[in-house]
C-alpha cells in the first residue's frame, strides 16, 4: 500500500480495536458478528480506499497493479475472469476499464438467469475481454473457456470456493493452460487470510454458512488477526 492508503488502513483498524476492546463481555460470548464486521471493513480498506471512505481520491496500489498486468495480458491476447467477492469493488474496477475503453462482461448475484447465460454466451463468442464475477455468482454454472487468465482481486476465506470459480476457466473444451492470479495487499488481513489457506487448510470444512468464517475460530482468534 501507498503512504496514504496505509494510513487509512491504520486508522480503520486502530479504530476497530478500541471499539471491540470496549465489549469483552460479547467476544467471551462467542458473538462474532462485530469482530467479523470489523475484519471485512479492513479486507475493504485493503482494495480501494473509496470502500472506506467514498470520498477518497487516492488511488489504489491493487488497481494499479491490476491495470499493469491487464495491459500485458491484453497485448498478448489473453482473456481473463476477474472475481471479487465485493460487489462495490467490481463497480469501481468497471469505472476503470470504462474509462480506458476496455470491453467486458459482467455478473453478480443479481444478474437475472437470462441475462446471465447471455453474457456467457456473448464472452464465449469473442464479446469482451474480461469477465467480472462476483465470487458467489461465479461457484458454479459457468462455461467460461474463452479465457486463459484468472485474476482474484482480493482473498476469500475457504480456498475452496477460490478453486472452484477458478474452474469456470478449466472446464471441458480449455485448449490452453489456465494461469491464475490473487492480487493480495501486503501487510494486510489479507495476507493473513492467504496464510490462514497455506497453514489451516482443514478450517475450509466448517465455515459457517452465510458468514464464511470457520466455527472453530473463537471471536477471540479472529480479533487477533487484526493486530
Amino acid at each position: 500500500l501507498t503512504e496514504g492508503e496505509r494510513a487509512i488502513y491504520e486508522a480503520v483498524r486502530s479504530s476497530a480495536l478500541d471499539s471491540l476492546s470496549k465489549d469483552k463481555e460479547e467476544q467471551q460470548s462467542g458473538n462474532h458478528l462485530k469482530v467479523l464486521a470489523a475484519i471485512t471493513k479492513l479486507r475493504l480498506a485493503s482494495c480501494h480506499p473509496r470502500l472506506v471512505m467514498e470520498d477518497s481520491t487516492l488511488t489504489s496500489s491493487k488497481l494499479e497493479r491490476f491495470g499493469q498486468l491487464l495491459e500485458e495480458l491484453l497485448e498478448n491476447n489473453h482473456k481473463a475472469l476477474v472475481f471479487s467477492q465485493f460487489v462495490k469493488y467490481l463497480s469501481i474496477i468497471r469505472e476503470y476499464l470504462d474509462e480506458r475503453g476496455i470491453k467486458y462482461q459482467y455478473l453478480d448475484g443479481s444478474t437475472p438467469v437470462t441475462k446471465r447465460r447471455e453474457r456467457v454466451e456473448a464472452f464465449q463468442d469473442g464479446e469482451g475481454e474480461l469477465f467480472l464475477i462476483s465470487l458467489k455468482a461465479g461457484g458454479s454454472g459457468l462455461n467460461l473457456t474463452a479465457a486463459d487468465y484468472v485474476i482474484h482481486m482480493d482473498p476469500w476465506w475457504n480456498p475452496a470456493v477460490e478453486n472452484q470459480a477458478s474452474d469456470r476457466a478449466h472446464r471441458i473444451g480449455q485448449t490452453r493452460p489456465v494461469t491464475i492470479y490473487r492480487l493480495v495487499a501486503e501487510n494486510t488481513i489479507e495476507q493473513k487470510i492467504v496464510k490462514l489457506h497455506q497453514h489451516k487448510r482443514d478450517l475450509a470444512d466448517s465455515l459457517l454458512e452465510g458468514s464464511h468464517m470457520s466455527g472453530s475460530m473463537n471471536a477471540a482468534q479472529m480479533l487477533e488477526m487484526m493486530r
